[in-house]
């Protein structure tokens, strides 16, 4: 029992983090739109860590894509993308620098076409690719990394 309420309180407070963070880059303007650089993303290393955060990843992202005014395609397609983000993470073990691999590899191929089906933006889908590439780039393999190596000397997650 002690094992279920640990793995739900860290997927509750991953959520919350997650959507706080959001937030935050939606404050400062970076957080939707052609070039996006969201802090929260910087959490999809967590999985690396604990299963606890796969489901806390896709909760924050879709409840954060709520609260923020997202398109219904955005809701669905960026809370998926942010699951299969977090699965592959999962997958891939305690690997530092290889933690980001699969959350942006997964927004690069799906947040584009959401942009342009969702709220018609003009550009070519050259361009968002190479624009979601370097946000998630920022977000999750400069960003994530540093919070990564920073929990590693914490132990936190042993």
């Amino acid at each position: 029992m002690q094992k279920k309420t640990q793995f739900l309180t860290q997927s509750a407070l991953i959520a919350a983090l997650y959507v706080a963070l959001t937030y935050v880059s939606a404050m400062l303007g970076i957080a939707s739109g052609v070039v996006q650089v969201r802090l929260s993303e910087a959490l999809t290393v967590l999985p690396a860590m604990t299963g606890a955060a796969v489901p806390g990843l896709f909760a924050g992202c879709l409840v954060a894509n709520l609260l923020t005014g997202a398109s219904l395609w955005d809701i669905v397609f960026g809370s998926l993308a942010t699951l299969l983000g977090a699965l592959g993470t999962r997958y891939l073990g305690r690997k530092c620098y290889w933690a980001p691999i699969f959350p942006i590899l997964s927004n690069t191929l799906i947040i584009p076409f959401v942009l342009k089906i969702a709220y018609g933006v003009g550009e070519g889908y050259s361009f968002l690719f190479l624009t979601i590439f370097l946000g998630e780039f920022i977000s999750c393999g400069i960003l994530g990394v540093m919070l990564f190596k920073a929990l590693e000397k914490t132990k936190i997650f042993r």
